[in-house]
């Protein structure tokens, strides 16, 4: 059993190490926010990250078969809501939530 001295040290230790790793994101943060490489990322790396995953997504996708209408149509789906309200919620929902209605009703086996 270890004696007092030692399990408070430990406790200390612990909050120290926890009050740290807390503090250490909005510290990193800080000169982050006036820098022009992270702010042009910042309008640029969604639209990346959307071409990335939909490339992904769409890769294997045989184009002979059938059930590629239900991730073509989602995608249709996705693109024109949000051409038309511009809002990238809507867009996402819209578009998985008519490509597992098509996907569960349609094409289900």
């Amino acid at each position: 059993m270890p004696d007092a001295r030692h399990a408070i040290a430990a406790v200390l230790v612990t909050a120290a190490v926890t009050w740290a790793l807390r503090a250490l994101p909005f510290a990193a943060l800080a000169p982050l926010r006036a820098s022009i490489t992270v702010r042009y990322l910042s309008t640029r790396m969604p639209a990346g990250i959307m071409v990335i995953l939909v490339v992904y997504c769409l890769r294997d996708l045989p184009l002979t078969q059938p059930r590629v209408l239900a991730p073509l149509s989602a995608l249709a789906v996705t693109v024109g809501l949000h051409l038309w309200r511009r809002n990238a919620l809507l867009s996402i929902l819209g578009g998985t939530a008519l490509h597992v209605a098509v996907t569960s009703t349609v094409f289900a086996h």
